[in-house]
């Protein structure tokens, strides 16, 4: 079975919505202009790019990030990656050509048998419902948070409100940076 990861920046409060500025968003670009950028707690993100064998996306973030990362060098591994998009309306006709080979979903079932095929990690990035959709089913197997020591109220949140049984994780590893940001890796205990 593929390990499933949720990255994400995410605020002390929760809030992962619009990390990187995109627009119309109140809180938009807070990961960039409340806390100072240290290489070094972004180191993360490179490893992901090197142990992740597929990508995995709700419908708005695929929409925010295809446009722009299959141009930019940071994310040049996962251009040549599978991606996989969880939607229930987009088309074929909706996908950008030039990011390698995608591959939309249209359930969390679907989600699920993707997991049972052979390959590595599959990491999935931004999609706040999605996420919550995943962890509800308990599809999730590890948790890489970048955690900025910021409370930004209203916002999206990775966590879903869902009345559930409690998830049990377990510290895998974390680091504290001078910047105040908080390296946290989890797995899901089961």
């Amino acid at each position: 079975m593929r390990t499933l990861i949720s990255t994400a920046f995410i605020s002390l409060d929760g809030v992962v919505e619009a990390p990187g500025g995109e627009p119309g968003y109140r809180n938009s670009g807070w990961t960039f202009k409340n806390v100072e950028f240290l290489p070094e707690a972004f180191d993360i993100k490179g490893r992901e790019q090197k142990e992740a064998t597929a990508m995995l996306m709700g419908r708005t973030s695929y929409q925010a990030f295809s446009p722009v990362w299959p141009d930019m060098e940071e994310f040049a591994d996962y251009k040549v990656m599978p991606k996989y998009v969880v939607s229930t309306t987009l088309t074929e006709d909706d996908l950008v050509p030039n990011w390698g080979e995608t591959t939309i979903l249209r359930s969390i079932d679907q989600v699920a048998a993707l997991k049972e095929t052979d390959g590595g990690p599959i990491i999935v990035h931004g999609s706040a419902a999605l996420n919550q959709s995943l962890s509800d089913a308990g599809l999730i197997d590890r948790y890489h948070l970048l955690v900025f020591p910021l409370l930004l109220g209203a916002g999206k949140r990775l966590f879903s409100a869902t009345d559930k049984d409690t998830q049990k994780l377990k510290l895998v590893e974390h680091e504290v940076y001078a910047n105040g940001l908080q390296k946290n890796v989890f797995d899901v205990v089961r």
